[in-house]
């Protein structure tokens, strides 16, 4: 039975792995907040399945914040912001996907040789995927500074706090309470001043382009 669900977790988790790499390459906001809202539930579910198998109650509370936080009340947040500022356009990039999706396989393989290490020395059931924990975050990273809108660079930051989030559960099945809910606190507050930042660049310059700040620091 445990194996059986190590290898449910291992499967969630590169599932994980693939929804990343298809936000890297997506070029519609929508899609990518849904795929984004996705991401959200993989997570719980995993989540669920390792505090199933090692007893750790308090990740059921996490689960529940991150069904709550990630998966319902941040995509709700996003459409509106999205239906507000009337964006449907596609996503400008600085590469073409082809070398993206190149960059993303080199990034993937070094984060499972820098990710070996640590994962030999822990001692969870789901060290394996501290691998894909790290691919997960450096693929949201790239997400983030290859995107000249703002909106997917937000969903960019969000899907690196996902990263982290799975990583700290594989690593040492989860952080204290406290901590997740300073964080969970901290990221929707986030969002909510990244979403006025959002509306005043777009008052301001009628885009979301965010090389339109260069202007205000020349003035």
């Amino acid at each position: 039975m445990v194996n059986l669900i190590s290898q449910l977790i291992n499967l969630f988790a590169s599932v994980l792995l693939i929804v990343a790499f298809a936000m890297l390459s997506q070029r519609r906001i929508l899609s990518l907040i849904h795929l984004f809202t996705l991401q959200g539930a993989t997570l719980v579910v995993a989540t669920v399945l390792i505090a199933y198998s090692t007893g750790q109650t308090h990740l059921y509370v996490s689960a529940a914040m991150t069904l709550l936080l990630k998966v319902i009340l941040i995509p709700l947040l996003l459409h509106r912001l999205i239906n507000r500022l009337n964006v449907r356009w596609d996503i400008e990039t600085l590469f073409n996907i082809p070398t993206l999706m190149l960059i993303g396989i080199g990034v993937v393989i070094l984060s499972f040789y820098l990710a070996s290490p640590i994962s030999n020395l822990s001692a969870t059931i789901v060290r394996s995927t501290l691998g894909i924990a790290l691919a997960i975050v450096l693929l949201s990273f790239m997400m983030m500074i290859t995107r000249a809108k703002a909106v997917p660079q937000v969903i960019g930051f969000l899907s690196m706090e996902n990263g982290l989030f799975f990583a700290a559960t594989a690593g040492v099945y989860g952080m204290p309470m406290i901590v997740e809910l300073g964080i969970a606190l901290d990221v929707l507050v986030g969002i909510l001043i990244l979403g006025v930042f959002m509306f005043q660049i777009r008052e301001r310059f009628d885009s979301l382009d965010v090389n339109h700040l260069e202007k205000l620091k020349e003035n």
